[in-house]
């Protein structure tokens, strides 16, 4: 079975290449693989506060992922798969990507902000031709209507 694979975060890009993949999916009867990563530096060591605020991360990861399963469950009917790790993003995506090979399609937000920074995406670009799947980029300006039809 195909896989799509896809980076759950706080930014507003995630949400059309969330919607991407389930479509895309749904449409060939593949799966989709969320996969979260918590940052080192959202991880304070120290006299237990480290497990405090892995556990609160976990927890804020899981919601979101919620909101995005209940979706993908009932609008184009995939059973989502979240894996959390920790760790550098890019790090912990390149890894999962040699750890499974039923992964098919990586699918990227790209923000329309023209200034900002993806280091996710600049590191897959540096190590696309080494990467064992192709890359898709969804604009996160696209409109749901035009997902739905490239999808």
């Amino acid at each position: 079975m195909r896989k799509f694979l896809v980076m759950l975060d706080d930014s507003r890009e995630c949400l059309n290449a969330m919607r991407f993949a389930a479509m895309r999916a749904s449409n060939s009867g593949a799966a989709v693989t969320v996969l979260a990563v918590i940052p080192p530096n959202e991880i304070q060591h120290g006299f237990g506060v480290a497990e405090v605020m892995r556990a609160e991360a976990y927890e804020r990861i899981e919601a979101h992922f919620e909101v995005f399963a209940k979706w993908m469950k009932s609008r184009p009917k995939v059973e989502p798969e979240l894996i959390i790790r920790e760790g550098d993003p890019a790090e912990q995506l390149l890894a999962y990507l040699n750890e499974d090979p039923e992964v098919g399609i990586v699918a990227i937000g790209l923000n329309s902000d023209k200034s900002a920074q993806n280091p996710l995406l600049a590191r897959l670009l540096r190590e696309a031709a080494t990467l064992p799947c192709p890359i898709t980029i969804v604009p996160a300006d696209i409109s749901k209507e035009r997902l739905e039809a490239i999808t």
